[in-house]
C-alpha cells in the first residue's frame, strides 16, 4: 500500500431489474446505480462510498461520502494527513475541498471552469498535472473490477447484495499480489 496519493472516481452499473438505489439517467438512457471507490497510488482499494442512485452527478452527497470514507481509513490506522486527493473535474466543489482541508488532505483537483459564471478571485488553487497523471491507477483498477461481469450490469434488487459484491471484488483486487507470490 503506498498511500502518498488518493484517487477517487465513480463506477457506473446499469441496473436491469431496478431495485434500491437506483435511478434512470438521461446520459447513459438507462437506469443506474453508482459507487465511489477510492484508491491508492498503487490501485489498491482503500475506501468506497455506499451505492448512489444514477440519477445524480458523480459529486451528489460527496461531503457525507468522504467523509465515511476518511473517518474509516482513520479507524484502520491509515495517516492521510498531507496526502495527494486526486480527482476529476466531477468533484470539483467547495465541499470536497473544505473536507479535504479538514483531513489534511491535498486536494489535487481540475479546475471545472463550468461551475462558475466568473473567473475565480484571488490565488489559483494547487494543480499539479503530474500528480494528477497518477490518477490511471484507479482507472486500472476499474478495468479490473470491470472483470467482475456481475458488477458491470446489477440483477440484484438488494442493495446490501450489489454492495456485499463489491466488497468481494475489492478483496479479490487487493489480494491480487498476495496471490501471485
Amino acid at each position: 500500500m503506498k498511500l502518498s496519493e488518493l484517487n477517487l472516481d465513480g463506477s457506473h452499473a446499469r441496473a436491469i431489474k431496478g431495485g434500491e438505489t437506483v435511478a434512470y439517467q438521461r446520459r447513459k438512457k438507462a437506469k443506474i446505480t453508482n459507487i465511489l471507490p477510492i484508491t491508492d497510488a498503487l490501485g489498491f482499494i482503500v475506501a468506497c462510498s455506499g451505492l448512489v442512485s444514477g440519477n445524480h452527478n458523480d459529486a451528489f452527497n460527496l461531503t457525507s461520502n468522504l467523509q465515511e470514507a476518511f473517518k474509516f481509513m482513520k479507524r484502520l490506522g491509515l495517516k492521510i494527513s498531507g496526502v495527494y486527493f486526486n480527482a476529476d473535474k466531477a468533484f470539483d466543489t467547495k465541499s470536497a475541498r473544505k473536507i479535504c482541508f479538514n483531513y489534511g488532505l491535498i486536494p489535487n483537483v481540475d479546475e471545472n471552469k463550468h461551475n462558475r459564471k466568473k473567473p475565480k478571485r484571488g490565488p489559483k488553487r494547487f494543480f499539479s498535472k503530474e500528480v494528477y497523471r497518477h490518477r490511471f491507477t484507479s482507472e486500472r483498477t476499474f478495468a479490473w473490477i470491470d472483470k467482475f461481469r456481475a458488477l458491470l450490469v446489477r440483477y440484484e434488487q438488494r442493495e446490501v447484495y450489489f454492495l456485499g459484491a463489491h466488497f468481494i471484488a475489492f478483496a479479490m483486487i487487493n489480494l491480487r499480489d498476495v496471490i501471485l507470490q
